[in-house]
């Protein structure tokens, strides 16, 4: 781990922790051997618009970029950069709404960051907001004026957190010097919320007092269904029923179902395990493959469940996703564990043309696999409460990308090929607690960092976000996939057949490839109409308007020396246009843009801007005394704080119309 790295970005940039042990095709090879015969042109114009496109309407880009009439993005562009505020397109306001330590509960106190304690933080925002979803409110008069808000609080990040904190790595424990109590404020930060929102004269506000304010943390009491519930890996001390656990960890990106839940993704629940690893104990194969224990935080030392030497089974009762229901505050949550146990990112769902519900999902590491669940039941559109463990029985696979542009789905199914009790997998519960080496041994494609996946409700496509991988060894590099260090990822795109979600067998096209066009040797593939402020590196979230337009958010940017802050771009998928970026939302220096969520008039669009300030300047870790920015205060007394943001256009109408 790098000191001057974030938690989360140090496990990303780690060699060694958790790495798929396979010969499985990576997704760069797969895309080596189906481009590689089509890839005759050299040069940055032909890497920048052919070279690795495959799909016709991206061939049509290349020669067809300059058709305004095909444009579906309207604004002007935010010119790219990094400063320490927040930018957003000419004509429109992007209005912070609420902030980390905000009241969230009634009677919550105001946030004081030199006297932080776990009791105010339960009832104040959390750290690090992440993935937005918004629930209309039943019987309002315009349900995009007036909705519930699901927000998940990620992680903690303690230097910007914390006065006098310094991030230093001793014995094993980056911020070793944390005590019990900043430890409880930290389990207290990290979970999600609920909070009701309204419109009014234009403006979104926080409403008060709110009957369905909640907040959820580490400690929260959650329910264990589906295969694993009871299961003898899931059962502790504290819980011999293996049914009961307390809280959920590292909440990334999510979804929300057509019956109005919300499903909220544990992805690197691995950072909070403290201890030694021992070859003898009965989950050392298992917690090796998930990178268990990482020894991010202390919360070992302070709280004996997080000590895998003590609690040997606790890391099994993580990273799963969570299902809550927004609208019942003492609603217990349930961790659904058919869906699989991975460092989840993303739980997006759609529909199936059958009725079935289908869950898409990335496995957020370098070289690990993309996932699907397809429910056994129909949804059940009359009676929503009829779908509340709708997800408790299904069918989960993994993915392999073919190089004839086709993907096959591969049933993760206890018996079924290899997943048989000789190769460890006594029952569906094994099979979804080891997930990742479960589709391990089926042969699924590694892939480059799968984050966000989701399903685009207007075309049926499925946009699979892979945002880099800097492992891609020189023998990789070929005329398709140009780069040995893959800092830029890229985004493809699935087609189901007629729409199918369940099918076993669909195709697969790239969208496009990231970074610099202007630079032959980064292989990037947006269209020669993307200008200069249009391209991104490091995709990460994927969100769809209700004109079906494609926005993506991205993660990264700062710490790969672009010159550019992470942001939120409308990439074109379709027509002649197709490979377009258009810049329209930046972020302050250090953040993150995650949680793209628009109302269902696309009028007002949130996102949540994470861990600002989040880095170094001039070489020396930002901190909580000396941050990179005080963004969104700049007050002295106030450090960086993670917001959720509200995007309208002045005097009203549709976002990028």
């Amino acid at each position: 781990m790098r000191e001057t790295l974030s938690r989360a970005r140090a496990y990303e940039e780690s060699e060694d922790v958790g790495r798929n042990p396979t010969d499985n095709p990576t997704i760069g090879d797969v895309i080596a051997a189906r481009l590689g015969r089509r890839d005759i042109l050299k040069g940055a114009l032909g890497v920048a618009a052919i070279a690795a496109t495959v799909s016709p309407l991206a061939l049509a880009a290349a020669s067809k970029a300059n058709a305004e009439n095909a444009n579906r993005f309207r604004f002007d562009e935010v010119e790219a950069g990094v400063d320490q505020n927040h930018h957003v397109a000419a004509g429109y306001d992007a209005d912070v709404l609420i902030r980390w330590g905000d009241p969230v509960m009634p009677g919550a106190p105001a946030f004081d960051p030199m006297k932080q304690t776990a009791a105010a933080q339960r009832q104040q925002f959390g750290y690090n907001c992440d993935f937005i979803g918004y629930f209309p409110m039943p019987g309002a008069a315009n349900p995009s004026d007036h909705g519930l808000l699901t927000v998940n609080h990620e992680y903690t990040t303690e230097e910007l957190m914390f006065p006098g904190l310094r991030r230093q790595d001793v014995k094993g424990i980056l911020f070793a010097e944390m005590t019990a109590d900043l430890v409880n404020v930290e389990m207290a930060a990290h979970g999600g919320a609920v909070i009701e929102v309204r419109r009014e004269n234009g403006k979104w506000q926080v409403v008060g007092n709110s009957k369905y304010a909640r907040r959820i943390d580490a400690s929260t009491p959650m329910e264990i269904t589906g295969p694993a519930a009871g299961h003898a890996r899931l059962q502790t001390s504290a819980d011999p029923s293996g049914r009961r656990v307390l809280g959920m960890l590292n909440n990334c990106a999510g979804g929300v179902t057509p019956w109005g839940t919300w499903l909220t993704c544990e992805e690197n629940f691995h950072g909070y395990f403290h201890g030694k690893l021992s070859d003898t104990q009965p989950e050392a194969r298992n917690y090796k493959r998930y990178g268990v224990p990482a020894n991010w935080y202390a919360w070992g030392k302070f709280h004996d469940r997080f000590d895998v030497n003590k609690e040997p089974n606790e890391a099994n009762r993580f990273g799963w996703i969570v299902e809550i229901d927004p609208f019942d505050p003492n609603a217990v949550p349930k961790k659904r564990t058919a869906l699989g146990r991975a460092k989840h990112e993303g739980a997006a769902g759609i529909i199936n043309s059958d009725g079935r519900y289908v869950v898409y999902s990335g496995d957020d590491e370098r070289f690990d696999y993309v996932y699907r669940f397809v429910t056994t039941a129909r949804v059940d559109r009359a009676n929503p409460q009829a779908n509340r463990d709708i997800l408790d029985d299904g069918v989960l696979s993994v993915a392999r990308y073919n190089a004839d542009g086709t993907v096959d789905w591969l049933p993760l199914v206890q018996g079924q090929a290899l997943l048989t009790p000789e190769n460890g997998f006594s029952s569906q519960a094994d099979v979804v607690i080891e997930m990742r080496r479960a589709a391990d041994l089926l042969g699924a494609t590694k892939m480059d960092r799968p984050e966000d996946v989701e399903a685009n409700p207007a075309t049926q496509n499925v946009y699979v976000l892979l945002t880099n991988n800097s492992r891609r060894k020189p023998d990789q590099v070929d005329a398709a996939n140009p780069r040995a260090d893959n800092r830029f990822g890229h985004i493809i795109e699935m087609i189901p057949p007629g729409g199918d979600h369940a099918a076993e067998k669909f195709r697969w096209e790239m969208l496009v490839r990231c970074g610099d066009p202007t630079v032959a040797d980064v292989g990037a593939t947006f269209s020669t109409d993307t200008s200069r402020n249009g391209w991104f590196g490091m995709p990460d979230n994927v969100a769809f308007d209700s004109q079906g337009r494609t926005w993506i958010g991205t993660d990264g940017n700062s710490k790969s020396r672009t010159g550019r802050a992470d942001g939120l771009w409308g990439v074109e998928t379709e027509g002649p246009r197709r490979g377009t970026s258009r810049h329209f939302y930046r972020v302050p220096v250090g953040a993150e843009l995650c949680g793209p969520c628009f109302t269902p008039d696309d009028e007002t669009l949130f996102v949540a801007v994470q861990h600002p300030a989040e880095g170094q300047s001039a070489g020396q870790p930002s901190s909580f005394e000396e941050p990179v920015t005080r963004w969104p205060d700049f007050k002295p007394d106030m450090p960086p704080r993670p917001s959720v943001v509200a995007i309208t256009k002045r005097g009203g109408g549709k976002i990028a119309s």
